[in-house]
C-alpha cells in the first residue's frame, strides 16, 4: 500500500468521524491539514530510511565483491601450492560471496526503485499539502456564503410557510380594514346628522309660515268692519 493509499484512508476515516459528529467544515479542512502533514512527516521518514537500507545493502554487497575477489587469489596461491582441496575450499568460499553479492545487488534494485517511488509520492503528497493550504481560505469563503444562502433559505422558507412575516401582513392589513370601516361610520353619522338639521329647519320653515298665516287671519279678523 502506497503512502497516498494510507493517507486516502485515514482522511476518509477521520473526515467521516467529523461529518458524523456534524462538525464545522473549518474542523473537517484543519483535520484534513493535520493528517496530511502527519503522513508527509511518515513519509519522509520511510524514505530516510529506505535510502539508509539502500546504503547498507551496497555496503554488503561491496564488501561480499571484496572477499570474493580475496578467495579466488587465495585459491590461485593454494594451486600454485599444489593443494588442489584447499584451492576447492577457497574457490567455493569465493562462490558463496558472489552469491551474496549478486543477492544483495538484486536488492538494491528493488529497494532503489522503491526509493524512487517514495520519493515520487512525497513531491505528489508535498503539493496536495501546498494546493490544500492554498484552497483553505477560499474554502472558508465559500462555507461563509453557502451559510449565508442557507439562512436566506431559511428566511424565505419561513416566509412561504407563513410565518411571522405573514402574520405580521395580514394584522396590517385587518388594522387598515378596520380604520377604513371607522372612517365610513364616521362620514355616514355625520351625513345623518346633516340630514335631521336639514329636515328639522325645513319643519321650522314651515311652523313660521303657518304661524304668520295664522296671525295674518287672526289680525284680518279683529279689524273694525266699516
Amino acid at each position: 500500500m502506497t503512502i497516498l493509499d494510507r493517507l486516502s484512508r485515514l482522511l476518509r476515516a477521520n473526515v467521516n468521524d467529523l461529518i458524523s459528529k456534524a462538525e464545522d467544515p473549518g474542523k473537517i479542512i484543519d483535520q484534513a491539514l493535520r493528517d496530511m502533514r502527519a503522513a508527509y512527516g511518515e513519509a519522509r521518514a520511510e524514505v530516510a530510511d529506505a535510502m539508509s537500507q539502500n546504503a547498507r545493502l551496497q555496503r554488503e554487497a561491496n564488501t561480499n565483491r571484496t572477499l570474493a575477489q580475496e578467495y579466488e587469489k587465495k585459491a590461485e596461491e593454494a594451486l600454485r601450492g599444489g593443494s588442489e582441496d584447499l584451492a576447492r575450499e577457497a574457490l567455493r568460499r569465493a562462490q558463496n560471496h558472489k552469491d551474496l553479492a549478486k543477492g544483495f545487488e538484486d536488492q538494491i534494485a528493488v529497494q532503489s526503485s522503491t526509493v524512487d517511488q517514495l520519493k515520487t509520492q512525497l513531491r505528489a503528497l508535498e503539493a496536495k499539502i501546498d494546493e490544500m493550504e492554498s484552497k483553505k481560505t477560499l474554502l472558508a469563503a465559500r462555507q461563509k456564503t453557502a451559510q449565508a444562502g442557507a439562512t436566506l433559505d431559511r428566511v424565505s422558507g419561513f416566509d412561504k410557510a407563513g410565518g411571522a412575516m405573514n402574520a405580521f401582513e395580514d394584522m396590517e392589513r385587518k388594522v387598515a380594514g378596520m380604520e377604513d370601516r371607522n372612517r365610513a361610520m364616521t362620514e355616514l353619522r355625520q351625513e345623518g346628522d346633516l340630514d335631521a338639521q336639514l329636515k328639522d329647519l325645513g319643519r321650522d320653515r314651515d311652523l313660521d309660515d303657518a304661524f304668520a298665516a295664522l296671525k295674518a287671519r287672526v289680525q284680518g279678523g279683529d279689524k273694525p268692519q266699516g
